[in-house]
């Protein structure tokens, strides 16, 4: 990483108050979800949450002041103690009356949460009304009696919109040590399937651990998926119902425009072919008739005319 202090745009006599507030305007403006579709504006945001957690953290700030420690928090000389940065401590401490990088984000947006669970390292966050809750794992790759002394593995939870999934790019995840990394999704990412991110787990004597992130698909609120199928709800008008109408019906691609003919079947979904996930499924649109809040009374007169003059059955 580079020097925070440039990150942040601050120099190296910033009070705390300064560091704080050079973060959150970098935050609000690169966060992923003003920037969904920008890649460098992830690892911008990943990089100014690195550089927040160290110099938030007077000890390290102090240590890195002092050419004890790199951007990265690593030490840069034989002999000092790496265990002073094991993945527990990074981005959980902070200045008396300061603020983590947390509790910044969540000011402002959902951000991601830094409460501390399980073993040291754990970590808790969401982000985007995406929720992140990475968790240390077993060691696939630990230390033990005969064999070598590679940090242990950790396992790491992201939960991945639909919208993301589909267009694939990067999104920003959390680690257990508090370092935010911007991953890349691989091609039509399925559920539970883990990206191996190497040399981000634990530390060890030797070589570090990998981190192996699993990818978990978010709820949607505006689809449900069915495999590679999706559904989607369509608000519709009476008149449109009874008239035809052009209307709107959003994909993972974007909206698209469906002719609705006069007297259409609401009880039949459209369906929208290739428009699923990944292009591998289908899109089913199920049109909803909503009628006039408050009621009308024009429609009901009309209502009650057709059920005394032109009634007719839906139901047997």
């Amino acid at each position: 990483m580079r020097d925070p202090y440039t990150v942040l745009g601050v120099p190296r006599s910033a009070s705390e108050k300064d560091i704080k507030s050079a973060y959150r305007k970098l935050a609000k403006k690169y966060h992923p979800d003003q920037n969904p579709d920008d890649p460098a504006a992830h690892g911008k945001f990943a990089e100014a949450t690195n550089a927040y957690d160290l110099l938030n953290d007077p000890e390290k700030r102090g240590q890195f002041d002092r050419g004890e420690i790199d951007a990265d928090g690593n030490p840069k000389f034989a002999g000092f103690n790496p265990g002073g940065f094991s993945g527990g401590q990074r981005g959980s401490r902070t200045a008396a009356g300061g603020f983590s990088a947390e509790d910044i984000l969540k000011e402002f947006m959902s951000g991601f949460g830094g409460q501390q669970r399980g073993g040291p390292g754990a970590g808790r966050g969401t982000a985007g009304g995406a929720q992140w809750d990475p968790f240390v794992g077993a060691a696939a790759g630990g230390a033990g009696a005969g064999r070598s002394m590679k940090g242990e593995d950790i396992v790491v939870n992201a939960t991945v919109s639909l919208e993301d999934a589909h267009k694939g790019g990067s999104i920003p995840v959390r680690m257990p040590s508090g370092k935010v990394l911007s991953v890349k999704l691989p091609d039509k990412v399925e559920e539970g399937q883990q990206i191996r991110l190497k040399g981000q787990g634990s530390p060890g004597l030797g070589e570090p651990g990998d981190a192996l992130v699993t990818v978990r698909f978010g709820k949607s609120k505006q689809f449900r998926r069915d495999g590679a199928d999706l559904r989607t709800d369509v608000p519709i008008t009476l008149y449109e119902a009874v008239l035809g109408a052009k209307v709107r019906v959003p994909t993972l691609d974007g909206s698209v425009e469906l002719n609705l003919p006069p007297g259409i079947d609401t009880s039949k979904a459209l369906r929208l072919k290739g428009k699923g996930l990944y292009g591998d499924g289908d899109l089913y649109a199920n049109l909803k008739v909503i009628l006039p809040p408050g009621g009308d009374p024009d429609l009901e007169a009309l209502a009650r005319f057709m059920r005394e003059q032109k009634p007719y059955k839906v139901r047997d």
